[in-house]
């Protein structure tokens, strides 16, 4: 008759070179945080257990509302840094143009300044100093004729 152990329990006894094999040890069922209701906490007892207890809650703080202008603020904050980009990619764009004008508008000035120290560094014209007019007169008749003229010298 092939052995039986006494009790479905306990385990054959092993032959010499069998692998022993112990059962996986069983932890302790726990609750997640999760599934712990509101007000109840861990606490460690005197005798150093711990368990599950009711504790009091803090009372909660008064909350006050959020002002007007807070809110406003808060909306017109991405508006202005919106605009602000808008702004200076429109001058990344422009800033070609304006160098070009800036640098036309100093030439500009260079010549005023040029035409004005031409204008006083030239000797002024004394009133004794006669001046010479000349008028011309010439006249042709048809498309090809040819041309007649005088000139006079005041």
């Amino acid at each position: 008759m092939a052995y039986e152990p006494a009790h479905p329990t306990t385990p054959a006894p092993l032959l010499y070179g069998e692998a022993v094999l112990y059962p996986p040890a069983v932890p302790e069922p726990r609750m997640l945080p999760a599934e712990i209701a509101p007000g109840v906490q861990y606490v460690t007892l005197p005798d150093g257990t711990r368990t599950l207890a009711y504790t009091a809650q803090p009372e909660a703080p008064v909350v006050r509302p959020v002002p007007t202008w807070a809110k406003t603020t808060a909306l017109l904050a991405p508006t202005v840094g919106g605009g602000i980009a808008a702004a200076s990619a429109g001058l990344a764009y422009a800033a070609p143009g304006l160098i070009a004008m800036a640098e036309a508008l100093w030439a500009a000035i260079a010549l005023v300044a040029a035409g004005a120290v031409v204008t006083i560094a030239r000797p002024r014209r004394s009133a004794a100093r006669p001046t010479t007019h000349i008028t011309q007169h010439v006249t042709a008749t048809g498309l090809f004729g040819r041309a007649r003229g005088t000139i006079n010298h005041r």
